[in-house]
């Protein structure tokens, strides 16, 4: 793994800000119901591209307000640019005291194991500017997100009403449980 400026690399992904020309591609991973069931209510399954830029000109826009290591990414492929989704660390509602680790990916990116590679990169990045622990939050029927958390090095933790008004699984990756050494997971 790399981190070049605001950019995170891996092998296979590339995780950089996200942009105005985006939102097409942006609208095809947030635009789907199947992604966008699991974000809810925190987010709504977009219903265009005009809105889809708005949603963009709003993360753009909040980016200068975040304070590293809080942020938001579009996930690339890396050997043809294509756009397949987004992952964010952002402070955890009610108090934005934990940070959460986040990811999305088109449908037609998964099982490939590019979720957890993403989420992996974004611990990496979390760890190395001194933050101890990060959190994954997940829906209890979402399956695949829970495998994604645990491929990421997550352990379960319990379950709480304290995030976003749901009941919800929480996973937690300690700075000592990850392989710092080793990015390319």
């Amino acid at each position: 793994m790399k981190i070049d400026g605001s950019s995170i690399r891996t092998d296979r992904l590339v995780l950089r800000p996200w942009s105005h020309q985006d939102a097409a591609d942006a609208f095809a991973v947030y635009g789907n119901g199947e992604v966008a069931r699991w974000l809810t209510p925190h987010m709504t399954e977009v219903p265009d591209e005009t809105a889809m830029a708005a949603v963009l000109q709003q993360w753009i826009r909040e980016r200068s307000a975040l304070e590293a290591p809080a942020g938001r990414w579009a996930i690339e492929l890396a050997h043809s640019g294509e756009l397949i989704g987004g992952a964010a660390v952002l402070p955890l509602p009610p108090d934005g005291v934990d940070l959460e680790i986040g990811w999305q990916l088109a449908p037609a990116y998964w099982g490939r194991g590019l979720a957890a590679e993403a989420g992996h990169a974004v611990a990496h990045y979390v760890f190395g500017l001194g933050i101890d622990e990060v959190f994954a939050v997940v829906r209890p029927r979402n399956t695949k997100g829970t495998a994604t958390a645990r491929r990421v090095g997550m352990e379960w933790v319990g379950e709480t009403p304290k995030y976003y008004g749901l009941t919800l699984q929480v996973y937690r990756l300690r700075k000592g449980d990850l392989d710092l050494s080793d990015g390319s997971n």
